[in-house]
């Protein structure tokens, strides 16, 4: 068998299939992991493909070409460096280490840099789309330097999911610039899940829909302009019945979140670049809270779980418009956060080529996507999504709807949190004038921060704010 092109170390459910789908390619591979079993569940499912395994780290290098193009599939943070620990000795200049998983952007960083010490590339691709894309097409992130991408771009994009022919694989940027796409791409994915899951929670406890009609509703969203992977699976989770107990399995399962830290991660460098993402911030907040269940129940105790209004229904149409603005609005906070970041950390990032690849094969995929990659070919420096023309008019027409929906959720007691957080981020950037003017004069009392005047030029600071306070009033109302 000739020496293979592409190598995997790490041999569980993503770095199998990832191979695999590679060898279905006819691209030759060859995969290492420490656990035999591993490696012969490998070499089972790769019948005829042009597959190998190394049975320790010398014999897996062996049977790749020179220069080495290796991927590693295993958990992010202290595997990662292990495994590069063990692997670089190994290696020759001009060799490539390529990690595949939602490894941290500032530690995708270091690597770069403590690898290009020693002459050995590495990049880092972020991956989406879970064990089926794996085996049958993913989103493909990859950052690094285009010379490094430009030797694994064809295998690339060989294995990515393919929509109208198309490959959901492109250059994201230098550096870290494919985990940062990533992580993004994960924190617009809580924000989805969230406004969604508020969605299902006022059909429950609003209209008093079962599960199944629920999932129904669902199901018919996913042919309208919401179409997408996550509006498709909720209405195939909201419409199984557990066999144990005949009960509806999503009623069966506890309300507690988890989450891996890529939703944080999200909103940490939104906190560092300036950008505002409140609803992916909410979607991590909500998470926390569903994790806190004794807390949860003790509150619960004290004031109840639910308010007996009995203000109108709104339609099922009206929830549709709501989340249908909803998404749009979560999406746009998520790009605002990759133009930043492509900007201030040098990245290149091209907007149009993101959405063009989330189209298919990721978690958040849907048919907003191809809008948006238009919206972007349209202008390439586009600041906000929101002030796309397309999208400005969908908003117009949903926004109303999106703002009953709170006003009823509120009124029923029921978090909205996110759904909320996209209003008041819309609100906020649509409003002439912000409360920011009385939070500049209440730093400059007390700190002496200093403000700017809307009548003049230049920076002031008042001395003696409290001297004629009452006296300015009396004058204002004048």
């Amino acid at each position: 068998m000739k020496k293979a092109s592409f190598g995997m170390i790490g041999l569980g459910t993503m770095g199998r299939n990832f191979l695999l789908n590679v060898g279905e390619h006819g691209i030759a591979g060859v995969g290492f992991d420490l656990e035999d079993p591993k490696r012969d569940l490998l070499m089972k499912e790769a019948g005829s493909m042009p597959l190998d395994v190394g049975k320790d780290l010398p014999e897996f290098l062996s049977k790749l070409e020179s220069p080495r193009n290796i991927m590693l599939l295993v958990p992010a943070g202290k595997i990662v460096d292990a495994v590069i620990a063990d692997l670089a000795p190994h290696l020759n200049p001009d060799d490539l280490i390529i990690d595949g998983g939602n490894s941290h952007f500032t530690d995708t960083d270091r690597r770069i840099a403590e690898l290009s010490a020693k002459k050995i590339g590495f990049m880092g691709v972020g991956i989406s789309g879970g064990e089926e894309g794996a085996r049958h097409g993913a989103s493909i992130m990859p950052g690094g330097t285009k010379e490094h991408y430009a030797r694994v771009e064809g295998t690339l994009k060989a294995v990515a999911a393919k929509v109208d022919g198309e490959p959901c694989v492109a250059y994201m940027g230098t550096g870290s610039a494919g985990h940062f796409v990533k992580m993004v791409h994960n924190g617009i994915e809580y924000g989805l899940m969230q406004i969604i899951a508020e969605t299902y929670d006022h059909f429950r406890r609003v209209k008093g829909y079962d599960a199944a009609k629920i999932g129904e509703i669902f199901a018919k969203w996913n042919t309208t302009e919401l179409n997408s992977f996550l509006i498709e699976i909720t209405s195939t989770v909201l419409r199984r019945v557990d066999a144990e107990t005949g009960r509806f399995l999503v009623d069966l399962v506890l309300d507690e979140a988890g989450q891996k830290g890529t939703g944080k991660w999200t909103s940490q460098a939104a906190l560092d670049l300036g950008i505002p993402i409140p609803t992916i911030d909410s979607a991590v907040s909500m998470r926390q809270i569903s994790a806190l269940r004794p807390v949860r129940n003790a509150v619960g105790d004290c004031f109840g779980s639910d308010l007996a209004d009995r203000t109108p229904l709104l339609s099922d149409e009206d929830l549709h418009d709501a989340l249908t603005a909803a998404f749009i609005m979560t999406y746009a906070q998520g790009m605002s956060l990759l133009r930043a970041a492509s900007s201030e950390l040098a990245y290149g990032i091209d907007l149009a080529e993101v959405a063009k690849i989330w189209r298919g094969g990721c978690i958040i995929r849907s048919a907003l996507l191809e809008e948006m990659r238009r919206a972007y070919s349209r202008d390439a420096e586009l600041e906000n999504l929101l002030t796309d023309a397309q999208f400005a008019d969908v908003l117009k027409r949903h926004t109303s709807s999106l703002r009953k929906m709170i006003s009823a959720c509120s009124q029923h007691g029921i978090a909205a949190l996110c759904l909320g957080s996209c209003l008041s981020y819309f609100d906020a950037f649509r409003a002439e004038k912000l409360p920011a003017n009385l939070i500049q004069a209440q730093r400059d009392l007390f700190g002496a921060h200093t403000y700017k005047r809307v009548d003049k030029e230049g920076t002031f600071h008042t001395p003696d704010w409290e001297t004629n306070s009452e006296g300015a009033s009396t004058a204002e109302g004048r």
